[in-house]
C-alpha cells in the first residue's frame, strides 16, 4: 500500500506572485510587525516569495562554521526577509509614506508617481 504524501517535489502549490511597485533601492517604511515604524532601503527583492530585505531591519543571528583562517566561524547578524505587504514606499520629496501611481510620460515610458504630492519617484 502506498500513501500519497504532499511533500514530494513539485506536488505543492506555488505561492502566487503579487505585482508590486516597489523596487530595489527604494526607501520604505515598515507598517507591521516588530519593526513597525522604521524606515530603510530595500537591498534585495525575492519576487517569487513576495519578500524583500531592508537595510538594518529584521536582523537575525546565524551560527556560521569557520572556513579556515580567512573566514572564522561565529555568530553572524544579517537581515531577514520581510513581506512586501508590510512595506510602504516613502516619497523623497514629501518624506511621507505613500501609495504609488503609474503615469505614462510624453515619450511613452512609464514612471512611478507619489500619490500625495504628485512628484515622480523615478527620476
Amino acid at each position: 500500500m502506498s500513501v500519497a504524501t504532499s511533500n514530494k517535489a513539485g506536488s505543492g502549490d506555488r505561492p502566487v506572485r503579487v505585482r508590486t511597485r516597489l523596487r530595489k533601492g527604494d526607501t520604505v517604511l515598515v507598517t507591521a510587525g516588530k519593526e513597525r515604524g522604521k524606515t530603510g532601503k530595500i537591498l534585495t527583492m525575492v519576487a517569487e516569495k513576495n519578500r524583500a530585505t531592508v537595510e538594518r531591519l529584521n536582523m537575525v543571528k546565524r551560527h556560521r562554521k569557520g572556513q579556515g583562517a580567512q573566514s572564522p566561524g561565529g555568530i553572524v547578524e544579517k537581515e531577514a526577509l520581510l513581506d512586501l505587504s508590510n512595506l510602504t514606499l516613502v516619497c523623497g520629496r514629501c518624506n511621507k509614506p505613500t501609495r504609488i501611481n503609474v503615469r505614462v510620460l510624453e515619450d511613452g515610458k512609464r514612471a512611478r508617481q507619489c500619490h500625495r504630492c504628485g512628484e515622480l519617484v523615478d527620476s
